[in-house]
């Protein structure tokens, strides 16, 4: 199918060629009819790409800063490899679309094939979108006018927000297309509207609407003029939908309003609010979402949790039911506002002169009939005897950035990617050379030339493809957590043992150089006979509460989740298995996960360790920092760019170039499978030895019994969780 996407770095625009989509659960598979460009919308983001590096700095000042702290923690050189990922990430256009339904994922039951329906779905032949963001179509209500649904919905929740009146007078500052439809729908709700615009074509548009309009390009001043429309007391609420860098239509809309007078923002202008503006008239001042309630919210968007229409009588898809409400009895008149119609396949007539002052609101139309493809062959695929076959099950970030160059560098035979979407795995087959890119995982389990299966999708899907992935037969890498759940890894154990497959956990730090010289310095095999005390102190940084990350469903929490790494390094420094655990969050009532944390861990050789996992420090200090005490010699590794020893022999410090092992790993899996390893043996490329499967079940447990041990507050002991029904693991003792 085809899709258009912008190019961040350039802003260019492309139609590209990608997999069809499969559904999901809670999710609704549509085929595209029509789609709406907001012109307005899609105009800035194309004018950011276009801007140069530095114009983009100065358009996000915000993001400035964190790549100042960036540099401080991680150094130049990687923080602009990642701003330049950034950059080259594609951006999928398009947020108003109507179809009809393909197929409705499990749990959805109110939607049939056929239907008509309206979604934020993309500009794309295809979408599958969450259900909370579909509604259907009216049968009074024609393609092109349900394509307004959603910008319609932008306008209804910035009134909504503002709650007007009848009679009330409110001005509209932007006349962009947005606009156009706040000011309709506030005429509708029995409003006195006053339209602000400096587009001659824009205002006229809206004096045919009963809006009074004024253009301050013909030298009106707004404030006066308003001011004078209602008799010098000022406008009741005043809705900003435009889009301007300045400050000065906040300052305006404040001028402009009677006192205790309400200002709502659906557009993008600068925040800065000069006190006394506000301060005289003791004004409101509101920032709209989107849609309404629900909008970027994990549990109404991707777990389909509706809001009791009894709580919140507004939802984002209750605002998109309105709009198609006032289509339907023709109160809303959108029609007029159309002022071009292409097919897909003739995008560029759209984007070609997005700068034209006479365009509102294009309609992009798609093809009735669909070849319908879960694959897209990027070129034929060759076997190369020799290399290990990896087919790759996940396409974000870590994935394109750290894992498809590794695994290109240690020689790989990459067949195919599959993601979601297939946005993504079709633009990273393309960039690394891969031949398939797919958006059903199961080719790639099915297709018996590929003996390696990585998995780097969300956390609470690994266990299940592990599992899936070692049933057909595959060697597998998984990206760490191993499994958030006892009764996965029970299932995991299980299906290892009865095919004996390697199976990888992303524990990539025990392959840094740092570490492995650390390893070396600390005795190497013989480290198991020493006592040792570790400390292992991480920076994590703050990730919002609203993340899939903190959700115990689909996380696991960022304990389990990403302290993980620290457990297997602790464990690999001392050589030995962790034996006990114990959890201590801050705050006196921790929640069911947490990310603020120092676990203590009691090592079955008698050496101890520590991992005091922080989401409360300063971006600034660097992220990771491993301390090792042991006989009168301490090692310490400050962000894997420098080790340095006190009171060791012969060893003073070893510096250089940020490295956390992700390449070495890959190499040496790589290698093992070249060499026809199993599963069991615990196989060694290049003197080092990959990962016992054993010990990692040993940090998959301790993980499990941490989150336990932060409710009981207690020591737990790691020995039997998720392995009480089974007979001991041969590689290590548990």
């Amino acid at each position: 199918m085809k899709q258009l996407i912008q190019n961040l770095k350039t802003g260019a625009v492309q139609l590209e060629e990608v997999p069809t989509p499969q559904v999901r659960r809670g999710q609704v598979l549509i085929q595209t009819r029509r789609s709406l460009v907001s012109l307005g919308t899609e105009r800035m983001l194309v004018e950011f790409g276009r801007a140069s590096l530095i114009n983009k700095a100065r358009q996000q000042p915000d993001r400035v800063k964190q790549v100042m702290e960036k540099i401080q923690s991680d150094g130049l050189l990687p923080t602009l490899e990642a701003i330049c990922r950034k950059l080259n990430q594609p951006l999928p256009l398009g947020y108003c679309n109507v179809g009809t339904v393909l197929a409705a994922g499990d749990g959805v039951t109110d939607l049939q094939i056929g239907d008509r329906v309206v979604s934020n779905g993309h500009h794309a032949e295809v979408v599958c979108v969450p259900r909370n963001l579909v509604a259907p179509i009216p049968a009074e209500v024609s393609d092109d006018e349900a394509a307004f649904t959603v910008v319609g919905a932008i306008g209804l929740q910035s009134i909504r927000l503002l709650a007007p009146t009848f009679g009330e007078t409110v001005v509209v500052v932007g006349l962009g297309l947005i606009g156009l439809l706040t000011a309709e729908l506030l005429w509708i709700n029995g409003c006195r509207v006053i339209g602000v615009d400096i587009n001659e074509t824009k205002c006229r548009l809206a004096a045919q609407r009963c809006v009074a309009v004024i253009n301050p390009a013909d030298g009106t001043d707004p404030v006066n003029a308003v001011l004078a429309l209602t008799s010098g007391a000022g406008a009741d609420g005043v809705i900003i939908a435009a889009s301007a860098q300045a400050d000065k239509l906040l300052s305006q809309a404040a001028l402009m309003s009677r006192k205790r007078g309400r200002i709502i923002l659906s557009g993008v202008v600068d925040l800065t609010i000069d006190r006394a503006d506000f301060y005289e008239k003791e004004l409101s001042f509101q920032v709209s979402c989107a849609y309404g309630p629900g909008r970027y919210e994990a549990d109404y968007e991707q777990r389909g949790q509706d809001y009791p229409l009894a709580h919140v009588r507004w939802t984002a898809n209750r605002n998109f039911q309105a709009i198609l409400q006032v289509l339907a009895t023709g109160q809303l008149q959108v029609k007029p506002y159309i002022t071009q119609t292409v097919p897909l396949i003739e995008y560029d007539k759209i984007y070609g002169c997005l700068d034209s002052s006479e365009q509102i609101a294009a309609l992009l139309t798609y093809p009735e009939q669909l070849a319908l493809s879960s694959v897209r062959i990027l070129r034929p695929y060759l076997h190369e005897p020799g290399r290990a076959t990896v087919g790759i099950i996940g396409a974000g970030n870590f994935t394109g950035a750290v894992l498809l160059p590794a695994l290109k560098a240690a020689g790989a035979d990459l067949k195919a990617i599959a993601s979601a979407g297939g946005l993504r795995a079709t633009l990273l087959a393309r960039k690394f050379n891969v031949p398939l890119s797919t958006t059903d995982y199961r080719q790639i389990l099915d297709d018996p030339a590929i003996e390696l299966c990585i998995i780097t999708t969300r956390h609470d899907s690994h266990a299940q493809l592990t599992l899936e992935a070692l049933q057909a037969g595959k060697h597998v890498f998984v990206e760490k957590p191993l499994a958030i759940y006892e009764d996965e890894l029970t299932r995991l154990i299980e299906q290892q043992q009865a095919s004996g497959r390697i199976v990888m956990v992303g524990f990539n730090r025990r392959f840094s150089p740092y570490i492995q010289k650390m390893k070396a310095l600390l005795g190497g095999e013989r480290a198991d006979t020493i006592p040792m005390n570790i400390v292992v102190t991480v920076n994590a940084g703050a990730v919002p509460a609203t993340s899939w990350l903190h959700d115990r469903e689909s996380g696991g929490g960022r304990i389990l989740g990403e302290a993980c790494h620290f457990v297997d390094l602790i464990s690999f420094l001392a050589g030995s298995p962790i034996a006990s655990v114990c959890l201590n969050a801050m705050g006196p009532q921790p929640s069911e996960t947490t990310d603020s944390a120092s676990m203590l861990l009691r090592l079955a050789n008698g050496s101890t360790g520590v991992v005091n996992y922080f989401s409360n420090g300063s971006k600034a200090y660097p992220k990771e920092r491993v301390e090792v005490y042991a006989q009168g010699q301490t090692l310490v590794l400050d962000n894997f760019s420098s080790l340095t020893g006190y009171g060791v022999k012969g060893f003073r410090r070893l510096a250089g170039r940020q490295n956390k092992g992700h390449a070495e790993l890959i190499k040496h899996l790589i290698g093992a499978l070249r060499s026809g390893q199993s599963g069991d043996a615990a196989p060694e490329s290049a003197g080092v030895s990959l990962i016992p499967f054993a010990e990692i079940i040993n940090t998959t447990q301790t993980m499990l019994a941490a989150l336990q041990s932060l409710h009981e507050n207690r020591f737990v002991d790691v020995a039997g969780i998720g392995v009480s029904r089974l007979t001991p693991l041969s590689t290590h003792e548990l």
